[in-house]
């Protein structure tokens, strides 16, 4: 699994003047944006940690994931699509509007993934994934997007993933009766942050993280002795 990591170029390569940065090298102008605009050890993290892609997705008629050509894909019978696979819209407690997607690809499923993705994804990059690992596993998929990804309102923060997850998870209780105990929280890179949270204060049936993370100022400085974000 995994959200498509671009290469970098040959730190070598040589440029001319007035030529465009090759693609993954960083600028002098990227640096001091990140670093400098606001000089916040909050802003940097958030800078590192949130890369939200353009939406790849809308919510046709309420319920109804439509994917954008070109943006993502759907690989598997345009039926279950259709008819197995639906969008919802909860509000959390920094009353922003957050996306979820459920979707049923087992009819008899005892258990529940609550899917917490990865930093640079959206659902609907992610829902032709969460269906084949349903299928596998013989269980139901339950995600959503964070504030400022997808069709979520908002913008991504580490305060407003705790709630986001927490208004997903109410979500799937409420809105479609799935019980606290038959639901494993499965987090993937920067979500194995609210899955850990929602963990240390709900009974829920497992909790499972996939490459979880440092904090984020240690990602960028690994000699620091300080903490902003959880540690794993």
């Amino acid at each position: 699994m995994s959200s498509g990591h671009s290469g970098t170029s040959d730190a070598s390569t040589a440029m001319g003047p007035g030529s465009p940065p090759a693609a993954g090298r960083v600028s002098m102008r990227d640096l001091c944006c990140l670093f400098c605009c606001p000089p916040f050890p909050s802003s940097i993290v958030s800078k590192l940690a949130f890369m939200p892609p353009e939406s790849s997705y809308s919510i046709a008629d309420g319920s109804k994931l439509n994917l954008l050509e070109g943006r993502a894909e759907w690989p598997h019978d345009i039926v279950y699509l259709n008819n197995d696979v639906e969008m919802t819209v909860a509000r959390t407690r920094r009353r922003n509007k957050i996306s979820c997607l459920y979707l049923r690809p087992s009819s008899d499923a005892h258990f529940t993934l609550l899917f917490s993705h990865g930093n640079a994804v959206d659902l609907g990059q992610m829902a032709s994934f969460y269906w084949g690992l349903g299928s596998r596993l013989n269980c139901n998929v339950f995600s959503y997007d964070y504030s400022g990804y997808g069709c979520s309102t908002g913008k991504p923060s580490e305060k407003n993933l705790y709630a986001d997850i927490t208004a997903a998870f109410e979500t799937l209780k409420t809105k479609f009766g799935v019980p606290a105990d038959r639901v494993i929280l499965y987090g993937q890179s920067i979500g194995t942050v609210p899955s850990v949270d929602l963990a240390s204060r709900e009974e829920v049936g497992a909790l499972i993280l996939h490459s979880p993370l440092m904090s984020g100022m240690r990602v960028a400085f690994p000699g620091t002795q300080r903490t902003w974000l959880a540690n794993f």
